[in-house]
């Protein structure tokens, strides 16, 4: 998570929400990682997860992740979600929780969802509070404007 973390960093100084996310293989080893793209490249679908997915499908030379976890620092969406349900990610881990748009059992719980193809496991509030921060010191100054 604090890889994760590291990462969101960077989606602050193009005035993206400050998300980050890495995949993780079996052995540990760092193989995508991600941080919020959306303003920087004007992409819908440019949040960290799908970034981050994408790089450890290009790293691993294929597009199932099995035995591979996807640590983010904020719970996944719906879109980011069905993403790693699809890629078939063993984990999802996550740190802040997404009571507006969270969808590992916040808003949604289709990650755990028993009609999906594939139910990944979710680890919910890993370093909880400094992932909230993270996202607080960010829309601070952003609801003042």
């Amino acid at each position: 998570m604090r890889q994760a973390l590291d990462v969101a960093r960077g989606a602050g100084r193009a005035d993206d929400v400050p998300v980050g996310a890495v995949v993780v293989d079996g052995d540990g080893t760092v193989v995508g990682r991600g941080h919020n793209v959306r303003e920087e490249r004007a992409d819908p679908t440019g949040h960290a997860e799908v970034v981050a997915l994408r790089g450890a499908g290009g790293a691993l030379g294929r597009w199932r992740l099995e035995g591979c976890s996807l640590v983010v620092t904020l719970e996944p969406c719906v879109m980011c979600t069905g993403a790693a349900v699809l890629a078939r990610v063993d984990r999802i881990v996550f740190g802040a929780f997404d009571p507006k748009a969270g969808a590992c059992g916040s808003v949604w719980d289709l990650a755990r969802d028993r009609r999906a193809n594939h139910r990944p496991e979710v680890v919910a509030g890993v370093l909880e509070e400094e992932c909230a921060r993270l996202l607080t010191d960010f829309f601070g100054p952003h609801r003042l404007r």
